[in-house]
């Protein structure tokens, strides 16, 4: 009995890691091969020995094996960074060398203000059509997250976001703006809020969202003649207005976007 626990919780972890972080299911296995090998009478052995694998694969393999996949890290710079450490902790920073351009006109679309990308989820190192779940179509190397502008209430712009992941904190319609919201929720699609539920804590309580900046960062987005959709929800677009025709509703089926804006390739 105890056999056949063991051998389903080994298995549910690399179904874990695996969806969690691509890598991480290979690298456990790799950790317990390492450990039975080397009889030591270290506590916690197998656990420190996945985490020296995993941070040696993270770090110093995958950035050097991702190219021959067509990916390549999101290059961080002064303005372009992280919203959360995980993101590139989890492997979930990897896009084609096009999209980091994008990025990188972006940038400097944006220099001489203190606006800032800040990136969350991206695309994992290998394979198109493998899911990066809870997404659904980060899965080809051509999609990125990109966190809103926010400012303090005197309007000072702000790096900070208001949650700790990034997403989940709502930038919620006003009263007489059209609610797209509750029009899905009521439609049967539960799933439209629930990043609500992955914030990990709220932050920066007293940051308002910064129409001036989330504008100004997104028309900066629209210079690039590579980017194919840009997804933000209608009561933004329309509060900030948007025009442009590759600006689209991302439906229903997938989840709100008024924490946050997704991008991505032609």
């Amino acid at each position: 009995m105890r056999t056949s626990l063991n051998i389903i919780l080994k298995f549910t972890l690399f179904g874990l890691l695996t969806i969690i972080t691509q890598i991480g299911g290979i690298v456990y296995l790799m950790s317990l091969i390492i450990s039975k090998k080397y009889d030591t009478k270290l506590k916690f052995k197998p656990l420190l020995v996945f985490i020296g694998v995993y941070l040696f694969s993270t770090f110093l393999i995958i950035p050097s094996v991702a190219p021959i996949f067509g990916r390549v890290r999101v290059k961080d710079s002064e303005k372009i960074s992280s919203t959360n450490y995980m993101t590139i902790l989890l492997n979930r920073n990897y896009v084609r060398p096009e999209l980091n351009e994008l990025l990188n006109n972006t940038a400097n679309s944006l220099k001489g203000t203190n606006i800032k990308i800040h990136y969350l989820d991206a695309n994992f190192p290998f394979f198109d059509n493998f899911p990066l779940l809870p997404h659904l179509s980060h899965n080809d190397g051509k999609k990125i997250d990109i966190s809103l502008i926010y400012e303090t209430e005197i309007g000072v712009i702000k790096s900070g976001q208001k949650s700790v992941s990034g997403y989940g904190v709502f930038e919620e319609p006003k009263l007489d703006e059209f609610n797209q919201v509750n029009t899905c929720l009521k439609n049967g699609y539960f799933q439209y809020d629930y990043p609500k539920y992955l914030t990990f804590g709220s932050i920066n309580k007293n940051y308002v969202f910064s129409e001036k900046g989330t504008g100004k960062l997104i028309h900066s987005i629209l210079e690039n003649q590579n980017l194919g959709k840009l997804f933000i929800e209608p009561h933004l677009k329309n509060r900030l207005n948007l025009k442009d025709d590759r600006i689209r509703y991302h439906g229903c089926k997938a989840v709100r976007h008024d924490d946050h804006i997704h991008i991505q390739l032609k």
